[in-house]
Parts: structure tokens; C-alpha cells; sequence
């Protein structure tokens, strides 16, 4: 897309408030228009034949054909960067991530709950410039059975492999993530995560990958003690770093969550928590970056390799948004670039895991 180029936006929500509050945010942004706007799905799917829109933001619960259906169809049949505006609640979160998995490309909280207008012009405008760099494919895996697959048989213990992983992810990375996860051993070291995810979808964003997954999964809560076959999910809005127990080699961690000022625009940052990791664990730990619109993650990343840890990138082919593991690339700060299909052997090849008689 020419820089010139304004991002042209559909608005699909059945709320008339709504719709002009978000048109109002979108076009306050001079690199942003919207082209238009639709009261539901079928409205929405002549706009987009007669616009042509760059981006489509999506509420969930509409009259006549709620919003995941209408997703699902789009991204069968015409493939868009879709940007979710959830409402709060239970059953709305699990929708909201339900739509990432389904192809959406980022998801915000409707205006009216945690967030005003105001505090969301800058986040929504992120997300949709986010959302025009995507990659979209028709993922055959991407609704594939949340079903664990075999993974590559643990390898014996040895000195230096990782006893601590982190990963950090941003646009794409919901997704991306539970392919990972899903396909790792119980018996993984433990894993500390960044999603850049809003607050109020983190916890069910855990939830939903413990259900599915062999390693336990669940929200961070400051104090936590690290341990094997557990991934902590960093909470919305927090910073997640390590603490190391003690300096010998082998020694536990805990989790520390905190609050703190965003860092590359971001909280919780991956940057805060790779470079915990660098700090605290050196060459005990793992460094995986996954996709992700901008360059959170890289420095960190960096930082981690100079410590000793090894490092992992997903490539550019199966990225939704290529910027964060590029800017970690271009740093020097990679030792491994793989295909997300291939990230969780690479973890499993390069973790420290007991053979069974040590267990």
C-alpha cells in the first residue's frame, strides 16, 4: 500500500452510538478514513464489494447474523484484516478470542467499559495500522481440532539447555501462540509469556489454552512460583518479569508482576520481561519472538543472547505481521528462524527435560 495512502476502514456494529463514536476516532487519525459504515453482516457484505476497505472493525453480538459467523464467512470466502471491538463480559471475551482464532487480526474493548473514547483513539488507530500490514491465509490449520498432537519425543537432560522460556507475541499472536503450546510436552520447563492483549480478555485467553494444552497454563499473578510443565500468561495491562532464587545454576524462579510505564508503547512489554530473563537467567533461559507489529521484544531479545540464552524467531512466511521478530532479525539477536509449525520442536530440542528415570 502506497504511504500515501489513507487506510480505508468499515465499521460493522448495530449500535447507531457506537458507530459514530468509532467514525470519529478513526478519522481523527490523518493516515486513517472511514469508508464506510454497516448496521450488520449483510449490509456489510455489499460495503465491502463496493468499498473495498483495507480493515473491517467487527462487533460480535449483532442482529440477524451475529459477528463470528459473518467472520467465519468472510475469512472463507473473502479474506480480510478484521479488527474485533468486543463488549466485556464472560461469554463476550471467549468470543472475542474465539474471533482470533478464526481469523480475526486484533481485538479492543468497546468504548463504554473500562475504556472511554478517548483513551481508545490511540489503540484502536494502532490496531487497524496493524491489522493493514497483515498476512492473511487460508490457514487450513487454522480451525483445525484443539486437539494435542504428538510432540517430538524429550530428550535427555543436559547442562545448558533451557530450564526457562520466554516468548513474547503481539498481532497474530493468540493464534499463534495456542499452536505453539498445544503442541508441547508436559514436561517443558516452565514458560513465562507476553501477549499484547487488552486486560480484560488475558484471563480467558489463559483459561481457554489450559483446557487444550499438556503443560498447565494460567494468568500470572505476582509470586507465582515457576515450575515445570507450567506457562504463565503475563495478566493485561501488567508487566511480567522473573526473579531468580537463589544464584546457582538450576535454582527456581518466581514471577513478579508489576505495574510500570509502557514500554515501545506497550504494557505488559516483552522487552521488560526478556530482559528479566537475560538478568536473571543468562544462558539458563530460552528467547522465542513470535509475530507482532512493531519492535517490542527485539532489544530484550538481544539483551538475552548476549547472556547466553539461545533465541528463536518465527519466520516472515508464516507471520501475520512480520515487525517483531524483523526488528530482532535485523538486531543480530536470532540465533534460530523457524516456521510456526516448526517453533515447538525447536523449543522441545533446546529445553531441559529429565529423561523419564529422573523425573
Amino acid at each position: 500500500m502506497p504511504d500515501a495512502r489513507k487506510i480505508k476502514v468499515l465499521i460493522v456494529d448495530d449500535s447507531a452510538i457506537v458507530r459514530k463514536a468509532l467514525t470519529e476516532i478513526v478519522n481523527s487519525h490523518p493516515d486513517l478514513e472511514v469508508a464506510g459504515t454497516a448496521a450488520d453482516p449483510y449490509v456489510a457484505r455489499d460495503k465491502i464489494l463496493a468499498l473495498r476497505p483495507d480493515v473491517i472493525t467487527l462487533d460480535i453480538e449483532m442482529p440477524r447474523m451475529d459477528g463470528l459467523t459473518f467472520l467465519k464467512k468472510l475469512m472463507r470466502f473473502h479474506p480480510l484484516p478484521v479488527v474485533v471491538i468486543s463488549s466485556l463480559g464472560q461469554a463476550s471475551s471467549s468470543a472475542a478470542l474465539e474471533a482470533l482464532q478464526s481469523g480475526a487480526v486484533e481485538v479492543v474493548a468497546k468504548p463504554g467499559g473500562p475504556y472511554s473514547v478517548t483513551e481508545l483513539r490511540n489503540e484502536l488507530a494502532h490496531k487497524i495500522r496493524a491489522a493493514a500490514q497483515a498476512h492473511l491465509t487460508r490457514d487450513s490449520q487454522r480451525n483445525s481440532p484443539r486437539v494435542a498432537e504428538p510432540a517430538a519425543a524429550p530428550h535427555p537432560y543436559r547442562s545448558g539447555d533451557a530450564a526457562i522460556i520466554g516468548i513474547g507475541a503481539s498481532t497474530g499472536g493468540v493464534e499463534a501462540l495456542r499452536r505453539v503450546l498445544v503442541e508441547l510436552p508436559a514436561e517443558m520447563p516452565p514458560i513465562v509469556v507476553v501477549q499484547h492483549i487488552p486486560a480484560v480478555f488475558s484471563g480467558e485467553f489463559a483459561r481457554r489454552l489450559d483446557k487444550i494444552c499438556r503443560i498447565r497454563v494460567k494468568e500470572a499473578v505476582d509470586g507465582d512460583p515457576l515450575v515445570p510443565g507450567l506457562a504463565l500468561i503475563a495478566p493485561g495491562n501488567f508487566h511480567l518479569t522473573v526473579r531468580k532464587l537463589g544464584g546457582q545454576p538450576g535454582a527456581s524462579y518466581r514471577a513478579v508482576v508489576c505495574d510500570g510505564a509502557q514500554v515501545q508503547y506497550q504494557r505488559p512489554s516483552v522487552d521488560v520481561l526478556f530482559e528479566s530473563l537475560a538478568q536473571q537467567a543468562g544462558r539458563e533461559a530460552l528467547g522465542v519472538i513470535l509475530t507482532g507489529m512493531g519492535a517490542d521484544g527485539a532489544a530484550g531479545l538481544l539483551a538475552m543472547k548476549r547472556a547466553g540464552a539461545r533465541t528463536i524467531a518465527q519466520n516472515e512466511a508464516t507471520c501475520v505481521v512480520f515487525g517483531m521478530p524483523r526488528e530482532a532479525i535485523r538486531l543480530g539477536a536470532v540465533d534460530e528462524i523457524l516456521p510456526l509449525d516448526q517453533i515447538a520442536a525447536g523449543m522441545v530440542r533446546l529445553a531441559r527435560i529429565p529423561q523419564a528415570s529422573e523425573r
